[in-house]
């Protein structure tokens, strides 16, 4: 268990995060504590969200009911080594798409692949992300050519990106009546998984398995 004062620091970082409206935090927010479960992220990040309030979010994380609780169990068991520093705790991953339009990208993934958009930004906007459920797609402009010419002739299933989730086959069916571009069926791997590969407008090709 990490020792008080890294826990305080992390607290401190969540309410900042939500300050700088950082969307990730969001996430974090609404699975920790239960009465933000049924806002999203834009919802959230307008609220007003105390240091107590990360606080709680820091002692739910830790298997605590309360940030009280959290410090009356270390004052228990918290011993010398626990002041060595934590180590840093990976909170998410998200996966950047170079585009040739963000309008373009941005239609497809929520059109068609059952995205929400995040937010958009620039003017005229060069960056996006994208959402469905835990999953997030960061999307970025780019004038140069996205792909060699002979990348996807050497390198044909090349993966942008792999998104996880419970029922490849569901959103598989859910996908074929959208008539979204496959680079791959669904299809049983050979170490358990079923997945299946989407290619957008862009040509990045991502990968849903379950």
């Amino acid at each position: 268990m990490p020792n008080f004062e890294n826990l305080r620091k992390r607290a401190k970082l969540y309410k900042r995060w939500h300050q700088d409206r950082y969307y990730p935090v969001a996430a974090e927010i609404r699975r920790w504590l239960p009465r933000y479960s049924s806002l999203n992220d834009l919802e959230i990040l307008k609220l007003d969200f105390k240091l107590a309030d990360a606080q709680e979010l820091v002692a739910a994380k830790e298997g605590f009911e309360s940030w009280t609780a959290l410090k009356q169990g270390l004052a228990k068991v918290e011993t010398p080594l626990q002041t060595r520093p934590e180590k840093p705790t990976f909170i998410d991953a998200q996966p950047q798409l170079f585009v040739r339009d963000i309008a373009t990208s941005c239609d497809f993934y929520t059109g068609k692949l059952g995205f929400e958009l995040a937010f958009i930004h620039g003017e005229p906007p060069f960056y996006a992300q994208v959402f469905r459920g835990a999953a997030r797609l960061n999307l970025r402009t780019s004038d140069m050519p996205l792909f060699h010419p002979d990348f996807r002739l050497r390198e044909e299933d090349a993966l942008s990106a792999t998104i996880t989730l419970d029922d490849a086959k569901a959103l598989f069916l859910e996908y074929t009546a959208s008539d979204v571009p496959f680079h791959q069926g669904l299809r049983a791997e050979p170490w358990g998984a079923q997945t299946f590969i989407i290619r957008d407008p862009d040509g990045n090709l991502i990968a849903f398995a379950s």
